[in-house]
């Protein structure tokens, strides 16, 4: 289905915002340029050219000329989808003006790129999680306090330790393309449209991926309104088969495995090296809430495998969750389990149907059927987009009117999703105490959790 991207724009007439007051003064001054030699065919081409390479040097330059915002994404807790804002151009370090004491370069002319710094995976990485937890806010004009650029291109400069804040038309000549089979976490997703670098050009970085489909992984990026890190279609939610994959050429090693789950002795490893799923129970104490550890990541990934995709919109976590009580009860229900046999904490039964693939797996979600506890079961964060339509929605829609969060609700609720439906989520995320993109109006596991409590 069709989702929101970068737009061709009209600056507003009052808007006091440095990049509207820019985009009129363009117009303004491609309007004063006069048509001489009685409009002949070669000079309004060359008056074309000047207005274009007026405007791109606007965009590119740093300016701030805007867009039609991107509807947020689904997930709750999450930020948007699709990328918000044009990016800026080439730029050194803390900006045109450079670091105290040193002379300004001007916008977009930073010199010769800079020199590719070795490191490794784990570093790009933790590099990401710096700005992840800072929650930088998005903007292709401000530079955070490391001096990187705080747009996307900016962000994949601040992980690689580049010297200067690259663009999405220079990123690629700091790596080497690859294939999607070869993808390993630190390298980057690249779609550049040198047509028009400000229609849909975006830059990501890969943190692994989800499951063994490979149809999802988890993108660190710079967007709207912060730094997130969110589950991804594979290339990305909009251009998805213009994404192109790349290595960072300063890469030293230190691969960042998935969440290794150490192999019962005597068992070989699976094909490809990945450790074999221990056969033996490894113990009701590495279940349960409080517990972090790789035995609840591979209960989850063992999971997801028998139907409970539903239950991790973010993939499996080493933390154990309520996403892990509510699949594991969901498998349990399936084997015809009830009461204390479906608690949704797993035995060493229900390990071992799960280890050796054996039992039935978790029936699909049809209709908003009742979940664990006669409660719907959270459907999962793709049937939470503009223009799906789904019984879960509706059941979504009353139970907010229930709690009295309906109020912008002209008519139903009803099981098309809507902007109507956004706003009550918002406001009941907003009512948890919840701020930014932790209220960004579409429903995750908690939310979801929360209202049908």
């Amino acid at each position: 289905m069709p989702l929101p991207s970068f737009e061709e724009y009209e600056p507003a007439g009052d808007c006091p915002c440095q990049g509207c007051a820019r985009r009129r003064r363009t117009l303004a001054r491609a309007r004063a340029i006069p048509l001489r030699d009685g409009g002949h065919p070669a000079a309004r081409g060359a008056r074309r050219a000047l207005v274009l390479a007026t405007a791109a040097g606007v965009v590119l330059g740093g300016g701030g000329a805007s867009v039609a915002t991107a509807a947020p994404g689904p997930g709750g807790r999450v930020a948007l989808d699709d990328p918000g804002s044009p990016q800026g151009g080439r730029a050194p370090l803390h900006g045109p003006k450079g670091k105290k004491g040193t002379p300004a370069k001007p916008a977009g002319q930073p010199g010769a790129p800079s020199a590719v710094k070795r490191t490794d995976r784990a570093t790009i990485i933790n590099r990401a999680k710096l700005w992840l937890d800072a929650k930088v806010p998005y903007s292709m004009e401000e530079y955070w306090s490391d001096g990187y650029r705080q747009d996307c291109s900016g962000f994949v400069s601040m992980v690689w330790n580049l010297g200067t804040n690259e663009w999405t038309g220079s990123l690629d000549k700091f790596a080497t393309r690859i294939t999607k089979e070869e993808l390993l976490p630190g390298d980057m997703l690249l779609f550049h449209n040198p047509a028009d670098p400000n229609k849909g050009s975006h830059v990501v970085i890969f943190g692994g991926w989800v499951d063994e489909t490979r149809t999802h992984y988890v993108a660190y990026e710079q967007t709207r309104p912060t730094t997130r890190k969110l589950a991804t279609p594979y290339g990305y939610w909009n251009n998805s088969v213009k994404y192109i994959p790349y290595r960072f050429n300063g890469l030293a090693g230190g691969v960042v495995p998935d969440v290794p789950v150490p192999p019962v002795t005597g068992e070989p490893p699976a094909p490809g090296g990945t450790p074999a799923v221990p056969a033996a129970f490894p113990g009701a104490s590495k279940f349960g809430p409080g517990a972090d550890n790789a035995y609840v990541a591979q209960l989850g990934r063992m999971l997801i495998d028998r139907g409970g995709l539903r239950f991790y919109p973010k993939g499996a976590a080493t933390k154990w969750s309520d996403a892990d009580r509510q699949a594991t009860e969901a498998f349990q229900r399936a084997q015809g389990w009830t009461g204390a046999d479906a608690d949704g904490l797993p035995g060493a039964t229900t390990w071992r149907l799960l280890a050796k693939h054996q039992g039935k797996d978790i029936p699909p979600l049809t209709g908003g059927a009742p979940g664990p506890a006669g409660k719907p079961a959270y459907p999962g964060a793709s049937f939470f987009r503009p223009g799906t339509s789904h019984p879960s929605i509706t059941a979504l829609g009353r139970q907010l009117v229930k709690k009295g969060f309906g109020k912008y609700y002209t008519a139903g609720p009803g099981p098309r999703w809507g902007e109507a439906d956004r706003r009550n989520v918002e406001a009941f995320q907003r009512a948890q105490g919840w701020r930014g993109a932790e209220a960004n109006g579409y429903p995750g596991p908690e939310t979801w959790r929360r209202l049908f409590a």
